[in-house]
């Protein structure tokens, strides 16, 4: 009789290691691009949109991934030339991951659409958008 309650207590306990193991596991968010899209107006390096777009894309970055459901809007304070923003993550990734992702969306926007007043990257988990006007997604 002594036996069973040590193989019960044996067992109890590997079942708690192994979901405490599977609480450990992480995957790190899928990048893969989707699409790519530029508008096609311009700006030029010394135009006050710059401004407007770096302090846009920054704000994304950083307060997506800390807002609940991975969903936020901005808009630049700039009066000068607004630039207007939106970015989202799959609500299954960290805050991390969603920061990573966000990284990646920036990047291959960035690359794709170089001194466009609007862009957006789609990402298999997470999108990123920017436009010289208001937009709804």
């Amino acid at each position: 009789m002594g036996f069973l309650p040590t193989k019960a207590l044996f067992i109890t306990g590997l079942l708690i290691g192994l979901f405490g193991i599977c609480k450990v596991v992480k995957s790190a968010p899928n990048t893969n691009v989707t699409s790519v899209l530029c508008n096609s107006g311009i700006y030029t390096g010394g135009d006050p949109f710059t401004i407007s777009l770096a302090y846009v894309l920054d704000e994304l970055k950083s307060v997506t991934p800390s807002r609940e459901g991975y969903d936020y809007r901005n808009i630049s304070p700039y009066p000068n030339a607004f630039a207007y923003g939106h970015a989202s993550c799959n609500q299954n990734l960290t805050g991390t991951d969603c920061k990573t992702c966000l990284d990646a969306a920036e990047t291959h926007m960035l690359d794709t659409c170089k001194n466009r007043i609007g862009a957006r990257a789609v990402l298999n988990d997470c999108a990123t958008r920017y436009e010289q006007y208001p937009f709804k997604d």
